[in-house]
This record gives structure tokens, C-alpha cells and sequence, in this order.
């Protein structure tokens, strides 16, 4: 069984976190640093996770002011 990269299974943790209602449309995700805690990675991963996560329109990054779920559905 092959194994699910970091940024992969971040960013499936995320989207599921989003569909669920956990991260609502418009919420703020915890900056960088919590989520590297939070996931036990360096700050690669995370950063590659939520650029995925950027182009399939759910989440949006705002220069320093954080990086929010967008109000879209994904399709």
C-alpha cells in the first residue's frame, strides 16, 4: 500500500475539517506555526498542502493576514 505524503494527508485533514463545517466559509485557518505543531511536520509540508489547497479554490491566503476558507464549493 503506498504511502500518503505529509502535504497529501494534510491537506485531506483540512478539506475534511472544511466539509465538515470546522473550518466555515470565511473562517480563518491557525497560522503556520500551529498547524506544523498541530500536524508534526516542518513548515514544507503545511506550505504544500495549503498551496493545494489554494488551487482547488477553498482556502485563499492574504498577505499578512492569514489564509481563509473560501465561501465556494469545490466542484
Amino acid at each position: 500500500m503506498p504511502r500518503i505524503s505529509d502535504r497529501q494527508r494534510i491537506a485531506q485533514d483540512i478539506r475534511d475539517r472544511i466539509a465538515s463545517g470546522e473550518y466555515a466559509p470565511g473562517a480563518k485557518l491557525p497560522p503556520l506555526r500551529e498547524l506544523i505543531v498541530h500536524y508534526g511536520v516542518s513548515a514544507e509540508p503545511v506550505r504544500s498542502a495549503l498551496l493545494i489547497l489554494q488551487a482547488e479554490g477553498l482556502i485563499e491566503g492574504h498577505q499578512g493576514k492569514g489564509t481563509y476558507v473560501t465561501g465556494g464549493t469545490r466542484g
